[in-house]
């Protein structure tokens, strides 16, 4: 199946808001089940024993919330790349019917 005119003009605009989206936010906060999920996973890459510990003392506290700033390039990259798409899509003929 080939993607037609309307999909790659889609794809573009949902890529070009996200990139807006990551240039007007500064960072983001997770939630509580998202920074616990993501401490028990990077402690099992690592190795350490803070993942068995967690097991057996799942409420000892509250966890802090987790803050992800992206860097500033993956907006840009993002807005250019779904420019590149709409115009993409501009330029292929209409679909039929």
């Amino acid at each position: 199946m080939d993607i037609n005119r309307n999909q790659w003009f889609m794809l573009g605009l949902i890529v070009l808001f996200l990139g807006i989206q990551f240039r007007v936010v500064e960072s983001f906060e997770l939630n509580e089940n998202v920074t616990r999920f993501i401490n028990e996973r990077t402690a099992a890459v690592k190795g350490t024993a803070t993942a068995s510990v967690g097991q057996f003392l799942p409420s000892v506290g509250p966890t802090a919330h987790k803050t992800i700033t992206p860097p500033d390039w993956i907006g840009w990259m993002l807005m250019s790349v779904g420019s590149v798409l709409i115009l993409h899509s501009l330029a292929m003929k209409r679909p039929e019917g």
